[in-house]
């Protein structure tokens, strides 16, 4: 393989404390970056670099690692604009918008729900995505669960059988025989195609019990665990995450004391979605809350048509900064190792050797500028596994 060298890097962030200043984000100034192939082989002072095959110059830019976006609804059709709109001009967000989405992606084709999702990763992409995860939900049948998986599955590793998204409309009356179905037939024609499983627990989706016997199904059938969790309420969504050790809880809007302990002393990720609170005008997460008690704190854009319809990463770290209480240093790890956490990765969300050269170049001399120059297109190049792309 040839193996690149890239060099005249005013910032890198390796998000390896041994690399570089000893911060979370391991950064190293004046830097170089060395790549074999799709992996990282060296990475430190450009002084001390090794010989490469190839040289690149970075100009004096910022190179982090690709941010992993590790929570999206991206197999879907029709448009929410009008709901948009009316929550807008003053309607609560309530989860049942959901089946409005349904509707519209049952009576789509499979060709228009792939190029729906090669259409917003190829947009995350260009915003300095590297790594994504999405859902199925949408269907809340088992042909239209399953094939939402199928689909999902040939533009991502990373899939969630999301069939407890909410109650389908078809079993308005009967909630107990639709999670039958969801831990039975669904579950077994979902699973060949999913690594995750995935509940909404909030008030208008599941409760507590229904959640838990949900995720055990996906479990057992080797499937890992991951909570839409304590979004419009408060409720038993991240303590049961934390029961179930599943890798996140997500939104974590509202939460107690006890909440916030639960996290603290297990293994989940706390996974936060600030386009959610942007979107439908709601009480932002406390960040500072779940970082000062220990807690490991991801960020993530939850892109879907309802009430997070962004694909964009930096707009996710302005709005952390500006709005969640954390630092700069904060946001970006929480973008790029915080969502390999939430995955349970440890081969991307940094640079430093053995790790994927999944990476983003910024037309900026610091990492800072995402949360200093909101809005600006930034992303300057973008490389996965070793390939530029952007």
């Amino acid at each position: 393989m040839t193996t690149t060298v890239i060099t005249h890097i005013a910032t890198l962030v390796t998000n390896d404390p041994a690399l570089g200043d000893g911060s979370p984000l391991g950064l190293v100034r004046d830097a170089a970056l060395v790549l074999d192939g799709d992996r990282v082989v060296w990475a430190g002072p450009a002084a001390q670099a090794p010989a490469a095959d190839e040289a690149v110059d970075a100009g004096g830019r910022t190179v982090l690692p690709g941010f992993v976006d590790s929570h999206s609804h991206l197999v879907f059709a029709g448009d929410r604009t009008a709901e948009f709109n009316a929550r807008m001009s003053g309607r609560p967000y309530q989860a049942g918008g959901i089946r409005t989405t349904v509707a519209a992606t049952r009576a789509a084709t499979d060709a228009e729900l792939s190029a729906n999702v090669a259409r917003y990763m190829r947009e995350a992409l260009r915003q300095g995505t590297t790594t994504f995860e999405t859902k199925s939900g949408y269907g809340l049948t088992v042909e239209d669960e399953a094939r939402a998986l199928r689909i999902a599955a040939e533009h991502t590793d990373e899939v969630t059988y999301l069939g407890a998204h909410i109650v389908s409309p078809d079993y308005a009356d009967d909630p107990a025989a639709y999670v039958d179905l969801v831990t039975g037939a669904m579950l077994d024609a979902c699973a060949p195609y999913a690594r995750w499983v995935d509940v909404f627990c909030e008030e208008g989706a599941f409760d507590g019990d229904q959640a838990r016997a949900i995720l055990k199904a996906g479990q057992a059938k080797g499937l890992q665990a991951r909570v839409h969790a304590n979004q419009l309420s408060y409720g038993p969504g991240v303590r049961l995450a934390v029961e179930l050790d599943a890798a996140s809880a997500d939104h974590c809007t509202h939460l107690t004391d006890a909440d916030v302990d639960a996290l603290a002393s297990g293994n989940t990720v706390a996974t936060l979605l600030p386009g959610a609170e942007f979107s439908t005008r709601a009480v932002w997460p406390d960040a500072r809350r779940l970082l000062d008690a220990g807690v490991t704190v991801a960020l993530s854009t939850d892109c879907n048509p309802g009430s997070s319809f962004t694909s964009s990463m930096p707009f996710c770290v302005a709005l952390a900064v500006r709005d969640m209480g954390m630092t700069p240093d904060e946001a970006v790890w929480s973008a790029t190792a915080g969502g390999a956490a939430a995955l349970r990765r440890t081969d991307v969300g940094r640079l430093s050797p053995g790790a994927r050269a999944d990476l983003t170049v910024l037309d900026a001399p610091s990492h800072v500028h995402l949360a200093y120059r909101p809005g600006v297109p930034l992303v300057a190049e973008v490389r996965r596994g070793g390939v530029r792309v952007v």
